[in-house]
């Protein structure tokens, strides 16, 4: 035992406490080090989360463009349907550029808008052949717009040539 007493002796407390202090000082960092690894991965999924959902949305823009392009061409087809009463012209082309595809010369006599019935009525003129004349009414029948007429009259004004005075009413005309 007298032995063991002199190791004892020798043994220094300095390194052991200083060895303690490290192994505190070491938990601290590891705990605190370990706290801001969950608070980083915390905003990490937050932001992952955020990003995914910008990602989702511009998708989704992608693919309604897409859709937009895809139907472009039948929204103009439908637009052909319709005239507004802001923008008639489009309208009125489309009469005398039949006109013009029957083989007819084409004046616009009149046009009178009715606003409480939301009516077009456009007075129209033709000179041309018969035939021109009738496949002007044959194209006012298959034309895109959906009309009515309400009167015509057809005369031979001379040399051949036949002139037709149109009435024409447009159903599908939006305020």
């Amino acid at each position: 035992m007298g032995n063991n007493s002199k190791k004892f002796k020798k043994f220094k407390k300095a390194p052991l406490l200083l060895s303690f202090a490290f192994l505190l000082a070491s938990s601290y960092a590891f705990v605190f080090l370990y706290m801001k690894v969950g608070e980083n991965k915390e905003i990490s999924l937050k932001a992952h989360a955020e990003w995914q959902a910008e990602a989702n949305r511009r998708d989704e823009i992608r693919s309604l463009a897409r859709s937009i392009k895809e139907i472009q061409a039948e929204r103009t087809e439908l637009e052909t349907h319709f005239a507004e009463s802001s923008n008639i012209v489009p309208f009125l082309d489309t009469l005398e550029k039949l006109a013009v595809l029957a083989g007819a010369k084409a004046d616009v006599k009149s046009v009178d808008i009715e606003e409480e019935k939301s009516e077009l009525t456009v007075s129209i003129q033709t000179i041309g052949s018969f035939e021109s004349t009738y496949k002007f009414i044959r194209l006012l029948e298959n034309s895109p717009y959906e009309l009515e007429i309400i009167s015509f009259d057809i005369k031979k004004s001379g040399a051949g040539e036949w002139a037709g005075l149109f009435k024409i009413r447009l159903l599908s005309f939006v305020k």
